[in-house]
C-alpha cells in the first residue's frame, strides 16, 4: 500500500463521520423546523387535538423554528464546531425532560397529546444519542 493510499484512508474516514454528523443535524433540523412551522400555522387545531393552548404552541412553534435553523446553518457548515455540536445535544437531552415535566405539571393534554408528547419527545432524545455518537466517533477519527 502506497503512502499516498494510506492517506487517503485516513482523511476518508473522518470526512465519512463528519458526513453523518452534519446528515444527523440537517435531519434535526428539518424536523424541527417542520414541526414548530406545524405549530405555528396550525396552532389553533393542533391545541385542540392535543391539549395545547393556542398561544403555547405559538410560542413553541416560534422558538422551535428559530431553532431549526440555527441548527441547519450548524449542518451547512463543512466543519461544524464541536462546542456549538454539544450544545445541540445538551439541547436535545433538555427537551424531552421539559415536555415530559410540561405534560404532568402544566399541560392538561387529551389523549393524543398524551401519546405526541412521549413521542415527539424519545424523538428528539434519539437525535441526542445518535448526535453524540456521531460527534464521538469525529473526534476519535481525528486523533
Amino acid at each position: 500500500m502506497s503512502a499516498n493510499t494510506v492517506a487517503a484512508a485516513r482523511t476518508a474516514a473522518p470526512a465519512a463521520r463528519l458526513t453523518t454528523l452534519r446528515r444527523l443535524l440537517a435531519l434535526d433540523a428539518v424536523v424541527t423546523g417542520g414541526n414548530g412551522l406545524a405549530y405555528l400555522a396550525l396552532a389553533g387545531p393542533l391545541g385542540d387535538l392535543l391539549g395545547a393552548a393556542t398561544a403555547t404552541l405559538v410560542d413553541i412553534g416560534a422558538f422551535l423554528l428559530v431553532y431549526g435553523l440555527a441548527v441547519g446553518v450548524l449542518a451547512s457548515r463543512r466543519q461544524p464546531p464541536v462546542l456549538a455540536v454539544r450544545a445541540v445535544i445538551d439541547a436535545n437531552l433538555v427537551w424531552p425532560v421539559l415536555s415530559l415535566v410540561a405534560m404532568e405539571l402544566w399541560l392538561e393534554p387529551t389523549t393524543a397529546g398524551l401519546v405526541w408528547i412521549p413521542l415527539q419527545a424519545a424523538t428528539v432524545l434519539g437525535f441526542a444519542v445518535l448526535q453524540f455518537a456521531a460527534l464521538r466517533k469525529v473526534r476519535e477519527a481525528g486523533r
